[in-house]
């Protein structure tokens, strides 16, 4: 892992937007059509806009969740919901995106109609943005999973241990085989959990079987600091 520790979000975002443009741009100047995968939850809220400013050629620019929550995609706790509204909506209207939300009544009879969807992206993916959950989880990859069993698809449905919802999530495979991975990592309970992974790595968590297997560089985004500052007038 390459960490960067920031003092707040701010910098962070912007750090992080400059990384992911001239690694996307990177790709593009070598390949036609690039693929970024982008998590949900409450920290891309604070980077996504950053990203979105960045002058890129988004129409070859493909854009997928690193994993989804079983609700419409309306729904404030909808991952789409939130990267439309932070992301989607902010650049070219020709931009693609691939939800992983469908129909059924449940994640685990979406998952081959997932799986197809996702085969159509440019393989492998050239950029995975993934956050960290203080118990070492990744995407909807938790504790307690086998993570033989994340393989056959490249998605694998999901009910988390403690949650309000099923969830679809990208299998370890295809994550760890992505060309580049960005971890952003909020607070310091996350962060102290990456100094304990470097002295003793604990093969239980996600975020481990993650760094065992992928073979492409992981870049760390990290700041104690979760909220933006606020300018108060003088």
């Amino acid at each position: 892992m390459q960490r960067h520790v920031f003092p707040n979000i701010e910098q962070l975002s912007q750090a992080f937007a400059n990384f992911a443009a001239t690694t996307l741009q990177n790709t593009l100047a070598h390949k036609p059509q690039a693929t970024l995968i982008v998590p949900g939850g409450n920290t891309p809220r604070y980077y996504l806009p950053a990203l979105a400013k960045c002058a890129l050629p988004w129409d070859r620019i493909t854009v997928t969740l690193s994993d989804e929550r079983w609700v419409d995609v309306t729904d404030e706790q909808s991952n789409e919901h939130l990267v439309k509204q932070h992301l989607m909506n902010h650049l070219p209207a020709d931009t693609r995106f691939i939800g992983l939300k469908t129909q059924h009544n449940d994640p685990f009879a979406a998952v081959d109609e997932i799986h197809q969807r996702l085969d159509q992206l440019p393989l492998p993916l050239s950029l995975t943005v993934l956050g960290l959950g203080e118990d070492g989880h990744i995407a909807s990859l938790f504790p307690g999973m086998n993570p033989e069993l994340l393989s056959r698809h490249h998605c694998v449905a999901v009910a988390p241990p403690i949650a309000p919802s099923l969830r679809i999530s990208l299998s370890l495979d295809i994550l760890a085989n992505s060309e580049h991975i960005a971890l952003v990592v909020i607070g310091k309970a996350k962060r102290q959990l990456l100094d304990q992974l470097n002295e003793y790595p604990d093969s239980k968590l996600p975020i481990a079987w993650l760094l065992q297997r992928t073979q492409s560089p992981v870049t760390v985004f990290e700041t104690d600091r979760d909220r933006l500052e606020r300018k108060v007038a003088i």
